[in-house]
């Protein structure tokens, strides 16, 4: 069972995470068979889950929390389903491709991939993907990006998980027991206003930890550094992330 924090925050984290590129669906799928079968594990409120049943026959979304699927489409050929990662009621065999987004360095490796070997088909494939440190566009220069790093390292850095050392190294080291296979590179691209970025940073796990520990929010002290950089609250500027994907098969 993995560790939950982010059911608090559910309703923001829905609102305020980044959309995921839809060519990285399209090179995940094109493969795939018309009636494939997709596994979006810890799909949270059906982000991805929602993006990949344009491509294939059936996806089952799961969570362990039943906040975060509370914030799930209702209308959806989607099958939303509470679980662990690791004890997913799915048959043997019966899935062609695992997708995790974000999440799977909060997993038992060893229990995780042992069911991700027992649900997957054959020829079945795995794909996880993570994503880190934002860059705001240049014209507005480093300091926001800056300030951005110093409230991650230095404000919250005390409060991150020690799970998130998988993430900041871009899962390069994670466990992975899969014949790794080449990738194209992907990036998350998008136009946000200052409240789109304080919302964004104000969802993540190492916020809340601190708020809980010390019963004040921490974004204030971001928003003291980047209110004058920005320019005007409502100007849209363009904001990316490098998105790393391991994606395999079966061994």
């Amino acid at each position: 069972m993995r560790k939950d924090y982010f059911s608090t925050q559910s309703k923001s984290y829905k609102q305020y995470r980044p959309e995921y590129p839809d060519h990285l669906y399209d090179f995940l799928t094109t493969t795939l068979p018309n009636d494939a079968t997709i596994w979006d594990c810890a799909t949270g409120s059906g982000q991805a889950a929602e993006a990949l049943r344009r491509h294939a026959g059936t996806v089952v979304a799961s969570d362990q929390s039943g906040a975060q699927l509370g914030n799930a489409p209702r209308d959806t050929s989607v099958q939303y389903v509470q679980a662990v990662a690791e004890a997913m009621p799915l048959a043997d065999h019966t899935v062609d491709l695992v997708t995790i987004g974000q999440a799977l360095h909060w997993f038992d490796f060893e229990p995780f991939y042992a069911e991700v070997r027992r649900v997957l088909k054959p020829t079945g494939h795995i794909a996880a993907w993570t994503y880190s440190f934002l860059s705001v566009s240049p014209q507005l220069g480093p300091d926001i990006d800056a300030a951005i790093r110093w409230f991650y390292a230095d404000v919250v850095g005390p409060y991150w998980p020690n799970e998130r050392r998988w993430v900041d190294d871009q899962y390069r080291s994670i466990p992975f027991p899969f014949i790794d296979l080449d990738t194209p590179a992907f990036a998350i691209k998008v136009n946000w206003d200052l409240a789109g970025i304080l919302g964004y940073i104000g969802s993540w796990s190492a916020v809340q930890r601190y708020k809980e520990a010390r019963g004040a929010d921490p974004v204030a002290l971001l928003a003291a550094r980047v209110v004058p950089l920005w320019g005007e609250a409502t100007s849209r500027r363009s904001l990316s992330w490098d998105l790393a994907l391991r994606f395999g098969r079966l061994a």
